[in-house]
């Protein structure tokens, strides 16, 4: 399996990408790590250092195109990356707005903004060098809108649709493109979630499955795999039959 030695993921403070980053720390490993919250970043920077990393850490807004141009550059060219995780993402209620409105536009500029904004200045170097991974995280919620959070699942739905049409876009180019499609995890997300999630799992769990599929260029790693098959499901079946299902399902307050 593929060793990863130069690695950048967003949205690294808190949830999947504080474990992804300490799952891929070691001796010679390079992280370069954003997030909004500068103490919880702080401390993931320190874990991974104990662990050997070299770790580059930034406060960075993902929806700031120019900065984000400028680190990634900055990241490449001291350590030429071979993984890439546009991982930053937030739901309604963790955006930081009051207003839903204004929520929610705050939330579609930094899931679908803020993932072009990490993947795009990184292409042209990868295309240059033949190689390099490339990761964006999707989730369940991007198969079928649902009415608990439809803003939230257009994103996502984005997000797993580019990732898809930049895989087969760049594969005469040597680059892989994984999609990552999880259900519920441990994370600042769920954490305001006040329903039953099926098939809860643990942020460092999910890193694990993460990383094993990234390794070996899986296209699409979702999971749990019930959930997947759930949201395959309702995505593949006729809207008159499942708009019955998805009305009942629990919402968030």
């Amino acid at each position: 399996m593929k060793k990863f030695r130069s690695v950048l993921i967003t949205g690294a403070s808190s949830g999947i990408g504080k474990a992804l980053a300490e799952s891929l720390a070691g001796d010679g490993v390079c992280l370069a790590i954003s997030g909004r919250d500068e103490a919880r970043l702080k401390a993931v920077a320190d874990s991974c250092r104990k662990n050997g990393a070299i770790v580059d850490a930034r406060i960075i807004d993902v929806t700031d195109q120019t900065t984000m141009k400028n680190w990634l550059q900055e990241i490449d060219s001291l350590y030429p990356l071979d993984l890439v995780i546009a991982n930053a993402g937030v739901s309604p209620g963790t955006s930081g707005k009051a207003e839903k409105t204004e929520q929610m536009r705050r939330m579609l500029d930094i899931n679908v903004n803020g993932v072009l904004n990490t993947i795009d200045p990184v292409v042209p170097c990868m295309v240059e060098r033949k190689s390099g991974t490339i990761a964006l995280v999707s989730s369940m919620a991007g198969f079928r809108g649902l009415p608990s959070a439809p803003g939230y699942g257009a994103s996502k739905a984005w997000v797993r649709s580019y990732g898809e049409g930049l895989r087969s876009a760049l594969y005469s180019e040597g680059i892989k493109v994984s999609v990552i499609c999880p259900g519920f995890v441990a994370s600042r997300i769920t954490d305001q979630n006040n329903f039953p999630m099926p098939f809860f799992m643990t942020s460092p769990k999910a890193a694990g499955i993460i990383l094993r599929g990234l390794r070996n260029g899986k296209a699409r790693i979702a999971f749990p795999r019930p959930s997947y098959m759930m949201a395959w499901l309702l995505a593949f079946l006729p809207l008159w039959l499942t708009d019955s299902l998805v009305r009942n399902l629990p919402r968030k307050e």
